[in-house]
């Protein structure tokens, strides 16, 4: 029984977003690569499906087996959640300025730590000043 069936799979190859369709018709399968450049949503891949599906130049064609897979729908939905979670979603620039964010959080904490420092220095210092004014024989 020969199944026709095609997918697409997009993923991030740094520095850009990949898409690799992959069709298999009468045994044989043929792949072709497509650069996105920015993070495609998911209506945007519809379209470049819809208006640039016939004008794909796929590879030549390769025998292969082909076997039905039945995947518990749970378990795909559990697959997905484990590798968007490893990840993180989000674009790059996204990523970044997350990044930047903790950098500067961590800057904030360090300055506030040597301020509150010093503010107890100084109090500490102002305090000894006032012990040694009353011992002073006056």
């Amino acid at each position: 029984m020969d199944i026709d069936s095609t997918k697409l799979t997009v993923f991030f190859e740094a520095p850009f977003w990949i898409g690799v369709f992959e069709r298999i018709e009468r045994r044989k399968l043929s792949v072709c690569k497509v650069v996105f450049g920015a993070e495609p949503k998911d209506y945007e891949v519809w379209e470049y499906l819809l208006k640039n599906y016939s004008r794909l130049r796929f590879s030549p064609s390769v025998e292969t087996v082909v076997k039905k897979d039945s995947v518990n729908p749970k378990r795909l939905q559990r697959q997905i959640r484990k590798e968007t979670a490893a990840t993180g979603i989000g674009t790059k620039s996204q990523q970044a300025l997350q990044m930047q964010r903790e950098e500067n959080k961590l800057v904030r904490k360090a300055l506030s730590r040597k301020q509150r420092e010093a503010e107890k220095q100084r109090q500490f210092k102002l305090k000894q000043q006032k012990r040694k004014e009353k011992h002073r024989g006056r």
